[in-house]
């Protein structure tokens, strides 16, 4: 059977049509094709599930492979097969339909459209507008300087866990920087939880004046991370945990064990759809984010503590 011939696989009870298996979508040393992004996310599927399931994607699709053009996709298209699982969202002047990913034959399907990159809301069906999850985005200015971006986040984390009470996880974004987690009870509409991230911020940036920034224009970053709170708003994403990033090499958003940001040798590039498989298997049990489901928080208490350490902070 050729690439360009049609397939199929079965996937926990559901066929699943495969097309142009063959397909390069990440050029280079090696190549990537479009049936090895089907493999990788059929053999993850266990891994990502758990933080996918009740909340809406965006597609980042790249039918023409990683140089071509992305189309940044929230719409569910018409041609989807119905046991695709979809949730109506509400927007300005009107509704989308996206897609639920809840079962391992999803997975496989958006791999098929080509979708290298899952994009997740903050917030879960039952209660869009309430997120059960903040977070940081520590981005560098470039990838060189990943290391700020890995004493950003611990001195963050300080911060978080040690004075505020509140459990925090992190993770490779596959691009530049750092995701920082802090998971919620969804009591906490989406104003109140950006402006504490923002508040948060900036008591880091008035302790760390020279590796920190809040600035949103890049031209006023001078050349520090910045810590971006702007995810943290109704119908934001962020790249989900073991997400493929469309970037050469085909790195992947990965859940770290905080004790790793202390290797110096670390990149967000380390992990790729060929290698973090691997990865897995070595820390067998020892998942990096055990306990994100059961640690959740509301913000009031660590709210009137932050507060109190903001004033001190000025």
């Amino acid at each position: 059977m050729t690439a360009k011939q049609a397939e199929a696989v079965t996937v926990a009870g559901i066929s699943v049509k495969l097309s142009n298996t063959g397909k390069v979508l990440f050029p280079g040393d090696p190549e990537i094709t479009k049936g090895d992004l089907v493999g990788y996310y059929r053999g993850m599927a266990r891994r990502i599930l758990p933080y996918l399931r009740d909340r809406p994607l965006v597609m980042a699709r790249y039918p023409d492979g990683i140089d071509g053009e992305r189309i940044f996709q929230k719409n569910i298209p018409g041609y989807f097969p119905a046991w695709v699982s979809r949730v109506e969202v509400e927007k300005a002047g009107g509704e989308l339909c996206q897609v639920i990913a809840d079962k391992p034959a999803t997975l496989v399907y958006l791999a098929n459209q080509a979708c290298i990159e899952l994009h997740c809301f903050l917030s879960k069906v039952a209660a869009l507008e309430r997120p059960d999850q903040l977070v940081f985005d520590l981005d560098p200015p470039s990838g060189d300087r990943f290391g700020e971006a890995a004493q950003l986040a611990l001195r963050l984390r300080e911060l978080l866990e040690d004075e505020l009470k509140l459990t925090a996880y992190v993770k490779t974004t596959g691009g530049k920087g750092l995701h920082v987690h802090v998971p919620l009870r969804a009591s906490d509409g989406f104003d109140a939880v950006r402006a504490f991230a923002r508040q948060a911020s900036e008591v880091l940036a008035a302790r760390n004046p020279d590796l920190v920034t809040t600035q949103q224009r890049r031209a006023g970053r001078g050349g520090l991370v910045y810590s971006d709170v702007m995810r943290n708003a109704y119908a934001q994403t962020v790249a989900a945990p073991y997400s493929v990033r469309a970037r050469p090499g085909a790195p992947v958003a990965t859940p770290l064990h905080w004790e790793e940001l202390a290797d110096q040798s670390l990149t967000p590039r380390r992990f790729t759809l060929h290698s973090v498989g691997s990865r897995l298997e070595q820390l067998g049990s020892s998942d990096p984010w055990a306990g994100l489901g059961r640690r959740r928080y509301g913000l009031d208490r660590a709210a009137r503590r932050l507060q109190d350490i903001a004033a001190h902070a000025r």
